[in-house]
């Protein structure tokens, strides 16, 4: 069950559809930033499986190295994002988006360092060479129309697109269309797609 949201933490970067799991792994954006960079991630723990805790678990500094020799590697790891949208599209919030979630890791867009400290991060249970299901995109498209509407979110990105030759996600099985349909945004707002 999720922890009790106040009114006053819904305005302050919880939306209020999301169910919500709050990770310790967030800090603060430096003061005056704007937040205006999205970046698309993917996951699946263990590699290609799907639906269980071990994201949450991995999320709230939970998880067991020993339950699966793929989790032995995040021993110690201490990451989050602000979204995590399952496959059957259910939207959970660990991080406040007026929180800097420790999601892109080394990072540059446009001339920027560290990413973390003006984007929200949104990761997709999914693998980056598989396609995500239309449900995600639902609540993809839904979730991405409340956060134009609250921050000045210009760009578009995947973590591939700040961290190139360090990841692939959200990777081929993304479809950028689909996203920059559903929103109705410019081909400028994707400024790594092609359309």
């Amino acid at each position: 069950m999720s922890p009790p949201i106040s009114a006053a933490s819904r305005d302050a970067g919880w939306m209020p559809h999301a169910r919500h799991m709050p990770s310790p792994n967030h800090d603060a954006r430096p003061a005056g930033m704007p937040i205006d960079l999205l970046v698309i991630h993917c996951i699946a723990l263990p590699p290609r499986q799907y639906g269980g805790e071990a994201i949450e678990q991995l999320f709230c500094n939970r998880l067991d190295p020993r339950a699966h020799p793929a989790f032995a590697a995040l021993e110690g790891l201490r990451v989050s994002a602000h979204f995590v949208v399952q496959r059957d599209g259910v939207l959970t919030q660990y991080v406040s988006c007026d929180r800097r979630a420790w999601h892109a890791g080394a990072s540059r867009y446009a001339g920027r360092e560290r990413c973390n400290d003006f984007s929200i991060g949104i990761e997709l249970e999914g693998s980056d060479d598989e396609p995500f299901e239309p449900e995600q995109y639902d609540t993809l498209i839904a979730l991405g129309s409340e956060l134009l509407a609250r921050y000045p979110l210009r760009a578009w990105v995947g973590h591939s697109d700040i961290a190139p030759g360090r990841k692939t996600d959200p990777g081929v099985g993304f479809d950028w269309r689909q996203l920059k349909n559903g929103l109705a945004l410019p081909t400028s707002a994707f400024p790594f797609q092609r359309f």
